[in-house]
């Protein structure tokens, strides 16, 4: 059996393979509610033979989002839908996943194919976005508010409340994203935190919102059920957040009860340079696994079969996930399987097609 198939546990959750979807933003939510645009979209993957299948990043709040067509865990009647989702997706053989997250000064944006830029809090459908600092992310966004210490509070207790609206929906994991720009990242790097208080300056104080939110998820989330996180490796910025900064948070997560560090990059300065290639971020997967001990998922321009097979038999990550290729396949899986030689199970409904 190729590596990419072999199954993969966590806690006492089992992967029967090692792809999985990556939270793909849809813009497609009213309020926050999840709709059938979401369960087609994410039950399609499952049906495609993904190992799992993980939702979009879902705010914790409603000033949490990126655009007004997010997804939202803020309200227990959100539940419903989502549940819908999870239920579905399990039951078709995906471990059903979710991801919260809060925006920070990136959020009340237009949707991509309306051009994505910044709402300012006085037009239709905008709002005032919060930062660690009042720095926006461009000089010409609208300036974000620089949360208080009551603030960071309250926001510590969305994420609480959200995980547990997400383990009454039927989520088996829970990612918690720190990565592209968004709060928790603002918070980590230097290039976005200009604080004087115990959330800013040293890395200590810089890392400790994401390892607070970390503990206090880790402690209503069942024992049983993994905790990922998603971290940008490096900020791709001189004087950023890096490589070495990320080894170390992932030793500290390690300790809280994460049980995986997703491996993206950048996202928080538009001075970044990126060098995009397929593969580009895997190396980042592969050091931190090696030097933390912790489980990663590479992410990042991964296309192809045998590029996903090399990953994991090499060993330089945990699982690899998926995000433009299962927009444009969502049966790469059962692609992948024919291609490596590997025997799966089908869809009974898709079997004459096999």
């Amino acid at each position: 059996m190729p590596a990419l198939f072999t199954p993969f546990k966590l806690r006492s959750v089992t992967f029967k393979n090692r792809i999985g979807v990556s939270p793909m933003c849809q813009y497609s939510a009213v309020d926050g509610f999840a709709n059938d645009w979401h369960l087609v979209h994410l039950g399609s993957r499952a049906v495609g033979g993904a190992g799992v299948v993980m939702g979009e990043a879902t705010a914790i709040s409603p000033e949490g989002r990126i655009t007004p067509g997010c997804l939202g865990l803020w309200d227990d009647a959100q539940i419903g839908p989502l549940k819908r989702i999870a239920s579905f997706l399990q039951e078709h053989g995906a471990v059903p996943a979710i991801q919260l997250a809060h925006a920070g000064r990136k959020a009340s944006c237009l949707r991509p194919w309306e051009g994505g830029k910044p709402i300012a809090p006085d037009e239709p459908e905008g709002w005032q976005t919060i930062a660690p600092s009042a720095v926006g992310y461009r000089d010409s966004d609208p300036t974000p508010v620089a949360v208080s210490v009551e603030d960071i509070a309250d926001i510590k207790k969305h994420f609480v409340m959200a995980a547990m609206r997400a383990i009454s929906a039927g989520f088996r994991v829970v990612e918690i994203h720190a990565a592209h720009g968004y709060l928790l990242h603002q918070f980590l790097s230097p290039l976005s935190n200009f604080r004087f208080d115990q959330y800013g300056g040293s890395y200590e104080n810089r890392i400790r919102l994401l390892c607070e939110v970390v503990e206090a998820v880790r402690m209503v989330w069942p024992e049983e059920l993994p905790l990922w996180v998603r971290i940008s490796a490096t900020d791709w910025v001189e004087g950023g957040w890096g490589i070495e900064d990320s080894v170390q948070l992932a030793i500290r997560l390690k300790d809280l009860g994460a049980d995986l560090i997703d491996c993206s990059s950048g996202g928080n300065s538009p001075l970044q340079k990126i060098p995009v290639a397929p593969g580009y971020q895997v190396p980042f997967a592969e050091q931190i696994k090696k030097e933390s001990g912790i489980s990663t998922a590479a992410v990042g321009m991964i296309t192809e079969a045998e590029e996903c097979e090399a990953i994991i038999s090499t060993d330089k990550a945990d699982m690899v996930l998926l995000a433009r290729e299962f927009l444009r396949n969502p049966y790469f899986p059962l692609q992948a399987a024919n291609e490596l030689g590997a025997d799966i199970a089908w869809p009974e409904q898709y079997l004459r097609a096999r």
